[in-house]
């Protein structure tokens, strides 16, 4: 957002109340009118549409990130949903980010819910060693809770 220099010109009808306006609307930008009395002041501005509107075009048509896959995996865990489609999209998530431990952790959760505790294991231990090596006690004491949660002796 930018303002430029505006410019003064008399109304041709008076204006009693002070009034704001934006008016000459496009893409890239508009006018901040301001007028009373007999006076309108017209600053333009500009707003990057464009350029913002291609750089998520280029985002989206560039394929999913593993962000995106977090996303849509968290979402069905949460909503119970497709959980098969939730591990689908997770274990695309951990292949594009594998020292991410949080998407590890959504991994281990969502393989528990879909009752194979063995993989829910391998992938809480692999979140809690990236966990411990990051210095994260929230999710080193997740991941520890659920491995002994699932059986596994600390």
């Amino acid at each position: 957002f930018s303002l430029l220099t505006g410019t003064v010109s008399k109304l041709k009808n008076s204006q009693e109340s002070f009034t704001m306006a934006i008016n000459e609307i496009n893409m890239e930008g508009a006018h901040l009118q301001i007028m009373w009395a007999n006076t309108m002041v017209a600053v333009p501005f500009t707003v990057p549409t464009k350029a913002k509107t291609q750089a998520s075009i280029d985002k989206v048509m560039a394929g999913p990130s593993a962000n995106d896959y977090y996303s849509a995996a968290s979402f069905y865990l949460d909503a119970g949903k497709d959980l098969e489609k939730a591990h689908e999209w997770i274990t695309k998530a951990t292949v594009l980010s594998p020292k991410a431990f949080w998407m590890l952790r959504k991994k281990s959760l969502i393989e528990a819910k879909m009752g194979n505790t063995s993989a829910a294991i391998a992938s809480a231990k692999q979140s809690l060693a990236l966990a411990t090596a990051a210095g994260n006690a929230d999710y080193v004491k997740m991941n520890k809770d659920s491995l002994k949660e699932w059986g596994v002796k600390m």
